[in-house]
């Protein structure tokens, strides 16, 4: 009973960690582009139906431990990103793209290989533009409303020292307590889960600002990472199931409001790691157990988004803030860790964070664009140093 028992119980703290710690991010990236209060609920319950769904599928299937999780850093994408042409039909439209963009490149490797050649300064830079401005929300919420933003950081800090795992919930529970001492109550909203068909429509703008760095966010951020903590704990599961099934999910709950499914690359360690039983073996059961138990919480994702309205802004976004800094602190990491990117890494991260549009194209294509030509401009200007004289006679004159 003992055996079973450890990956269950890991498998259901492994949900809870990955629902409570990001879904305000979800809720506030489908507000920012577009979505009405009943259309973002309806995208959260999709997302949790289609993570659960995918989390068991490839479980059973694989018989390892492979986490499924909505892309948290997609999510902070779409707030950086803001409302695009044509409305949230235009964003729904290109959700459905970006999952037949993983769909693709689970059916062709060239393109994950393509994804994996960007490098990682410039990579690892456009995330950290994309999930500044959420980050810096719990200093914003400070001075507007100390009274509840004050308690959420301290409880927020305090556990991040003692029990790390549980700093971004219980940062939450402060904050829902401040919501239920302060707010109007959950009487005056409808808790009930929602269900909200959106027709997607094509547009080009939505297309270079939310599916393609929705597709490369999601690739970079959530599948590659999340492919690398499996390996650490000696688990390898097909790279082409693992997409295709994510991209077939993504595209699934566009219509229903989801934006993107992937590998877990945070919540993953709880599913693979020593907590989930000594056994390697009988992991599996961990992420199936997650998987069911995303199902279960995308029932009351009527209840989050409530609660969120029920909130001022702000101190939602304090919390997806507090719940985004360690991808921050990676993000940065990897976009400062090599001396020859940095000049790449920093005009990518500087064009990302301005939040800048151009014809009417949101920021993060845009610093990809510019980190890129940066670092093709600096990869010509070392080779060119590094030619070597082709005459020796007038190598020696000189010396």
């Amino acid at each position: 009973m003992d055996r079973l028992l450890q990956p269950v119980l890991a498998g259901v703290v492994t949900a809870l960690v990955g629902f409570a710690s990001s879904f305000t991010v979800v809720l506030a990236g489908l507000r920012a582009v577009g979505a009405d209060s009943g259309q973002a609920a309806s995208g959260l319950l999709a997302l949790c139906l289609a993570v659960g769904g995918t989390a068991i599928w490839l479980g059973l299937r694989t018989r390892m431990p492979v986490a499924i999780a909505w892309s948290t850093p997609g999510a902070a994408l779409l707030v950086s990103t803001g409302t695009v042409e044509g409305g949230f039909p235009a964003a729904v439209g290109a959700f459905a793209v970006c999952g037949l963009l993983i769909t693709v490149a689970g059916l062709f490797p060239v393109l994950g290989r393509w994804i994996a050649a960007i490098p990682a300064p410039v990579a690892g830079a456009m995330l950290a533009g994309v999930l500044l401005d959420l980050c810096v929300a719990p200093v914003r919420a400070l001075v507007e409303v100390p009274q509840l933003a004050g308690p959420v950081v301290l409880i927020w800090a305090l556990l991040s020292r003692f029990a790390r795992t549980w700093a971004v919930p219980g940062a939450l529970l402060a904050a829902v307590a401040a919501i239920a001492l302060t707010g109007p109550g959950l009487g005056a909203v409808d808790v009930s889960p929602v269900i909200a068909l959106t027709a997607p429509s094509w547009s080009l703008p939505a297309m270079i600002s939310v599916a393609l760095p929705l597709f490369l966010v999601t690739m970079a951020a959530q599948n590659v990472p999340g492919m690398a903590v499996l390996a650490g704990y000696g688990y390898r599961p097909p790279l082409r199931g693992v997409l295709l099934g994510t991209g077939l999910a993504t595209a699934a709950a566009a219509p229903l409001g989801g934006h993107a499914v992937n590998l877990a690359a945070i919540s993953a360690a709880l599913a693979a790691g020593p907590d989930a039983g000594p056994d390697p073996a009988r992991r599996w059961i961990a992420s199936v157990t997650a998987g069911i138990s995303m199902i279960v919480l995308g029932v009351g994702a009527g209840l989050a988004t409530a609660l969120v309205l029920l909130s001022p802004p702000v101190l939602i976004e304090a919390v997806a803030g507090l719940a985004l800094l360690g991808a921050l602190a990676s993000a940065v990491t990897a976009a400062v860790a090599e001396p020859e990117g940095r000049e790449a890494a920093v005009v990518t991260f500087v064009v990302t964070a301005s939040g800048m549009t151009l014809l009417g194209v949101g920021a993060a294509f845009w610093g990809l664009v510019a980190g890129g030509m940066m670092t093709l401009l600096h990869r010509r200007g070392r080779s060119a140093r590094a030619v070597p004289d082709p005459d020796p006679e007038r190598e020696e004159t000189r010396n």
